[in-house]
Formats: C-alpha cells, structure tokens, sequence
C-alpha cells in the first residue's frame, strides 16, 4: 500500500548548543583539525525553583523547565588558551535587533550634552604631534594627552556623534591611522609596531563621548597579547606544518561560522572574548578587510542594536625586525560591548581572570552578517 511521499526530517539548526555534535559528524580530517584547535565541554547546571518564582521564570526565560536543567558549553582555543562559556539559556532567548527607544533616549541626551567638549575644536582643544596633524576627510589627529606609548595618537572625528558614521568614513579614519603609523616611522623607524583601535562610548571605555579612534606605534617588540599571538601561531606551525590563521578560518568555515568579503573572512568566533565578537582575517589591510569592517559595524549598529564596541587592528610591523612574522595576516577584533542603559560592566572577575561568560550564540551572529547587504 502507497502511504504517499515519505517526509524528510529537516537537519537540526545549527548552534553553539550542539557544537560537539558537528564536530564529532566532521569527516576525519576535519575532525582533525578541530581537535587540535579547540576544546569542547559540556555540562548541565540543575536547580529547583520556589512555586512563588515561576511566573516571573516563565515570562523571562519561556518554563520552569528551562532554567531547571540548563545546557553549558564551554570552548577553548587550544592554541591561545582563550576561551568563552555559553549558558544555552540565555543564547535561547528572543534576540534583540532593535535598539530599546530607552538606550536611544539615554544615549542622545548624554551624547548631545558633551557637546562642546575639546574634540569638537580640535585645533584649540587637543595638542598636536611632533610633526604635526595630519587631516583626513572625516577627522583629524591629534596627539593622546595621557599617552601610553611615546607616539600615541587620536583620531577625532568631524562628527562629534560617535555612532554616525559610514563606509567612508570608516576608511578614511584608517587610512589616516596608516598615514599617521607612516609619518612616525620616518621620525623614527624603530617605532615600527603599529596598533589602531576604536572605542565607542564609555561602556568600550572611551573618555570622551566624542567620535574617535586611537593609533599607537612602539619600539623594541609588539604589544603582548599580539606578540603572544604570533608566537603561537609560530609554534602550531612548527608542530603541525600548517598555518594557524589558515586553520582557524577552516574550521569555522566548516562549522558554518564564517561570511567572506573579498579576500577577507569574517569569524564568528567560537572563543569569543565577550557578546557577538567576529574576527577578520586578511592577508593585509586591504580594501575588501577596510570594507568588511563596515559591513559588521553597519550590522551590530543598524541591525543589532550594538550601540558600544570595541574595535582592535592586529598587522604585521611597518619595518624589518627580527623575529619572524610570515604568515601573520592581518587581523581584526571587533565585540559588543553592552547596553549602555545597564550601570553593570561586561567584565568581571570570570572575564579577568578565568573565562568570558557569554550570551550570544556565535551562529545567530553569522546568519545576521550573512543578511547584512553591502
């Protein structure tokens, strides 16, 4: 007797839940791969919850059940020994792609009223370097007053709102960073370890409500979580004759966690060091890697809901050294730093000293990236 089409069962939704499961499905090279670069636990936390607090369960997380028996997973980067606990039941939850009309509220009337502070008369208000200013279409160098290299550098920006910007925009400050790290080098050319980042609003740890970037430049040896970085990926390449950055972008390929611009990758990374944080991996800072940069800012901003972050620049020095940098790519960190309506910081005691405690599912970051449009 025909019972009529037999139904396929739809394959199970990627997430950061069944992480372990994908990796022992991997073919066995792969499988290879993934277990000299990453580490996998899992565990459920248990609890019994009073009769007087499952309404308030129910309406934040879904059931009783839910938060009874709740699935940990935990992964770390065996290479870098950096690494992120993810508690299910918290990546479960509805995820927010609006800002909250609060945050909003919140943030123009703080932004509006530091109007008028010395980044919106950089000439009269910020010092100058050694060799001057260096202007761009979006902004201005001017130099740190509280430096913590001996060439440290801001990049003001023309708008004083630090979360109007664009794809220009964003790439003129760049491109001004890199005219500032050449400028340097020709004063002088032992300060040839170059570092740009960016932090926005005060919950990344930005002073001033003002739009801006940072530029550094330091002699003698990288700054230490970028030459540990290096060291390591020099070691797995000696251990295993592969290179590191090659294999991490392949296993999160694999895994469904990586989105290309160009020639560059974006990572939705599996050891993230706090919530949505994505790595770019390309092999310099080339226009696509400059690109990529907008497209994930444009889609934690418009998108996400992302309203401070953090943004780091890891490239190789801009002179000869003696330590060995092939095969070092360039390199881009970009996190979510937080609502800024919660008086509470992101990182704590778990963030300092043991583990990043996470919330964001890497998996529904890189469906956001892959939505997100040029």
């Amino acid at each position: 007797m025909n019972s009529g089409p037999v139904r396929e069962e739809s394959a199970p939704t990627r997430s950061i839940a069944n992480l372990a499961e994908q990796i022992a499905a991997l073919p066995a090279d792969e499988r290879i791969r993934a277990d000299r670069l990453l580490h996998v636990s899992e565990e459920t936390g248990g609890l019994k919850a009073p009769p007087t607090m499952h309404d308030w369960i129910v309406s934040h997380f879904g059931s009783v059940a839910a938060v009874e028996q709740q699935h940990i997973v935990r992964t770390t980067n065996l290479v870098t020994f950096e690494g992120a606990v993810f508690n299910t039941l918290r990546a479960q939850r509805p995820f927010d792609h609006a800002t909250s009309s609060d945050v909003d509220s919140m943030m123009d009337a703080a932004i509006y009223e530091a109007e008028g502070d010395p980044f919106c008369h950089p000439l009269e208000g910020t010092p100058e370097d050694i060799f001057g200013r260096l202007r761009g279409e979006a902004g201005m160098t001017a130099s740190n007053i509280a430096k913590y290299a001996a060439f440290h550098a801001v990049i003001v920006f023309k708008e004083h709102h630090p979360l109007r910007f664009d794809r220009a925009s964003i790439a003129d400050t760049i491109d001004l960073g890199c005219r500032w790290g050449q400028q340097v080098i020709r004063v002088d050319p032992e300060s040839k370890y170059w570092f740009f980042m960016w932090n926005c609003l005060w919950k990344a740890g930005a002073s001033i409500v003002h739009g801006h970037a940072q530029v550094s430049a330091v002699k003698g040896m990288h700054y230490p979580k970028i030459e540990a970085l290096r060291r390591q990926a020099e070691a797995y390449r000696v251990a295993h004759q592969v290179n590191y950055f090659d294999d991490l972008v392949g296993l999160h390929r694999t895994l469904g966690l990586a989105v290309d611009e160009g020639d560059t990758t974006i990572l939705s990374s599996l050891t993230p060091v706090k919530e949505k944080e994505v790595l770019l991996v390309a092999p310099s800072l080339t226009d696509d890697l400059v690109r990529a940069i907008g497209r994930i800012l444009d889609c934690f901003v418009g998108q996400l809901g992302v309203t401070s972050f953090n943004v780091g620049l890891y490239s190789r020095p801009l002179g000869p050294t003696p330590e060995d940098w092939a095969g070092f790519p360039c390199l881009v960190r970009i996190v979510d730093r937080g609502t800024l309506t919660t008086r509470t910081t992101d990182v704590g005691a778990m963030e300092l000293y043991a583990a990043s405690v996470v919330s964001s599912d890497p998996y529904r970051i890189a469906d956001a990236l892959r939505e997100s449009t040029d």
